[in-house]
């Protein structure tokens, strides 16, 4: 029987210089679905690649006195060395300079004029050369481009230029037929409203200012312009247009694309563009677009202008892939923006890989040298404990599926966390150093047994964030290929009698002030007069720093702001205090599409099991914290006075999930 397939994309990467933890992000977070779907027995077909015409590169390799391909050939190379250093498992690499792609492309052209998609004109207007983006008087914001904030020059030249408007009835209609076609689906009333909405211009496919390009059969003196030379690379891969039968085979085998993995900056390109191209040479439509948000850094969005650029061989080399892989899927969840800090590095490294998996397999390895000679013994009768952790493992997996195939990283590895913890607190509960003191022999042995098994359930889970660690734990515990297959996900398939090896710490804690110090000096701005841009009176910085103005008010904010927020409606399924903290109580909430755990500092105003039941609302798209070891995925709502402090609820009649306005 032959595997299903799958075939996924990354943006192909700009390479005027070397690339940022930006586009890593990107990269890491195909690699991760693309080892997901092969782990779950798909055929996958992972393209990543590079986009190399244009008038900035030309520049570029002008400034340097080379010519555009000698210019790009090192950054290609420290390109690909990057993604190995990542381990990438790309399963093909183009780039648009390749014969493979510029044949295709000028032939494509040549097809689409023929057809009258495309005519000769004049272009007249705003053109970003940093973004190779044209845009209209109305699209500019305070007369600069609206996407990278930076200087727009008004152009006039001879242009080709693509009839959209021809095919936009039927894109709408596309995107009502297939409403998981763009995601986040925010994204598709971005589109909608802001470029469809007020018109859909055609679009310059053609330029004469520059030569760095594939030209134009017909009509030699233009080049093909950015968008269909670049777009087309992801059929050009696979064999779109080719003579050679395998070729062809591969191109019938993988299109249409299940997925293109792209920054939010680029969605219009992918979701408007691509899919009109595509209707005019009569090609079915990739199955979905995803825009994910910004990695930012502390000064916003990463430029070489800014001086914030996040260098990712230096963390790799810092912390090791895994630690940086795993730090990039876990803190932002996938279609959000994120600012990476320091603090937010080091507590991942420390709270997630050292004090929870690395713990876990320490503590076990350890125990089942002391109790069992290193060997995992086989289980004898099961209690409530087990039968509970088993319980927590079927659950575990299918959220994991449900979260992997929506490309919720955070989410999925979240819950792989709760596994984790949970083998951590089952160890505290069932004490197999008592066990062993007391002779209990059979429940300590049932006891090992499901501690090694919850092990192996969290590293068969963890395989397509982490590609080191996970092989490091399977040859630790000798696990076979039957035993650490995605389909011996649940406790009781992994095998009882194997010796487990002694070893090292794979993920050791790191000290914080001294990572924090680190950390800081790799991503601090080095713009000139940064430090003078910084320059406040005491008071005024320590209150901007609070949110505050001189009277302790808030600033004012606008809207768009304001809508950053996201407010649901969650019910309280369950509520218990948080051992050792007073003030903290710990809830599951029920958001409708999944279930979060939120710490409150409320339990001086309630009690537990006044709570149950409750409608409240959530900020549902807060960054996650840990409050006294325990992760809070999100904020409930209150309002206080004095002393005085009430929970904001809604009825009963609103769903859980719905989002509040």
């Amino acid at each position: 029987m032959s595997k299903p397939s799958f075939y996924i994309t990354t943006p192909i990467y700009y390479p005027n210089d070397k690339l940022h933890i930006g586009h890593a992000y990107t990269t890491v977070a195909s690699d991760t679905m693309a080892r997901y779907k092969r782990l779950r027995g798909y055929d996958v077909y992972f393209l990543t690649g590079t986009d190399e015409h244009g008038q900035k590169i030309q520049s570029r390799a002008e400034q340097a006195g080379l010519e555009p391909k000698a210019f790009l050939d090192p950054i290609i190379e420290w390109i690909q060395a990057l993604w190995k250093k990542l381990d990438i498992s790309y399963d093909d690499f183009i780039r648009t300079t390749e014969e493979r792609h510029e044949k295709v492309v000028a032939d494509i052209f040549e097809r689409l004029l023929a057809q009258d998609d495309i005519y000769l004109s004049e272009y007249e207007g705003w053109y970003c050369t940093p973004d190779e983006s044209f845009w209209l008087e109305r699209e500019l914001k305070d007369g600069k481009c609206p996407e990278c904030g930076r200087e727009v020059q008004f152009v006039r030249e001879a242009s080709y230029f693509f009839r959209m408007g021809k095919y936009v009835d039927r894109l709408l209609q596309y995107y009502e037929d297939n409403p998981g076609f763009i995601e986040p689906v925010g994204r598709k009333t971005e589109m909608i409203k802001n470029f469809i909405e007020p018109g859909l211009q055609d679009l310059c496919v053609s330029r004469t200012s520059f030569d760095w390009g594939v030209h134009v059969k017909s009509d030699p003196k233009h080049v093909v312009y950015v968008w269909l030379d670049a777009l087309t690379n992801y059929i050009t891969a696979i064999g779109y247009g080719s003579d050679d039968p395998e070729a062809k085979a591969k191109f019938e085998k993988y299109w249409p694309a299940d997925v293109h993995v792209v920054g939010k900056d680029i969605v219009r390109f992918h979701t408007i563009y691509w899919p009109i191209i595509l209707m005019a040479l009569d090609l079915p439509l990739p199955k979905k677009v995803f825009g994910h948000g910004f990695f930012l850094a502390k000064g916003g969005k990463m430029s070489k202008s800014k001086g914030n650029v996040i260098d990712p061989l230096q963390l790799i080399d810092r912390y090791g892939r895994d630690a940086f892989r795993y730090f990039l899927m876990r803190e932002i969840p996938f279609g959000q923006d994120g600012v990476f800090t320091p603090e937010a590095m080091v507590d991942r490294l420390n709270y997630d890989l050292a004090n929870d998996f690395g713990n876990l397999i320490h503590r076990t390895v350890a125990m089942l040298h002391r109790f069992y000679g290193g060997a995992i013994p086989v289980p004898a009768g099961l209690t409530d404990e087990e039968e509970a952790l088993i319980s927590l493992a079927a659950q575990t997996r299918e959220l994991v599926e449900r979260y992997m195939d929506e490309m919720q990283f955070s989410l999925a590895l979240s819950e792989i966390w709760n596994l984790v913890r949970r083998g951590n607190k089952y160890i505290d509960e069932c004490q197999p150093w008592k066990l062993h003191k007391e002779g209990q022999t059979e429940r300590l042995q049932t006891v090992l047994y499901h501690m090694a098994e919850v092990i192996r359930l969290a590293t068969i889970m963890v395989q397509p964030v982490m590609p080191d660690a996970p092989k490091v734990i399977r040859r630790q515990f000798g696990w076979t290929d039957e035993e650490f297959a995605w389909t011996a996900l649940n406790i009781g398939a992994g095998v009882g009698g194997r010796r487990v090896a002694e070893g090292e710490p794979l993920f050791p804690r790191l000290d914080v002030e001294k990572e924090i110090e680190a950390l800081t000096e790799m991503t601090t701005s080095t713009v000139p007069n940064q430090q003078a841009a910084k320059d406040t009176s005491g008071q005024q910085a320590k209150a901007a720093e609070k949110g505050q103005d001189k009277s302790g008010a808030k600033p004012q904010i606008g809207i768009d702001v304001f809508d950053q927020v996201e407010l649901r409606v969650g019910q309280i399924k369950t509520a218990a205090k948080v051992e050792g903290a007073d003030k903290l109580l710990q809830f599951q909430i029920d958001l409708g599409s999944e279930t979060r755990q939120i710490v409150s500092g409320i339990a001086k105003y309630y009690a537990p099991e006044d709570l149950i039941g409750k409608k409240v609302i959530v900020v549902a798209n807060l960054k996650p914290a840990k409050l006294r070891g325990v992760e809070s995925q999100g904020m409930i709502l209150c309002a206080s006075e004095g002393d005085a402090l009430t929970i904001a609820t809604v009825p009963d009649s609103m769903p859980n999930g719905a989002i509040v306005k």
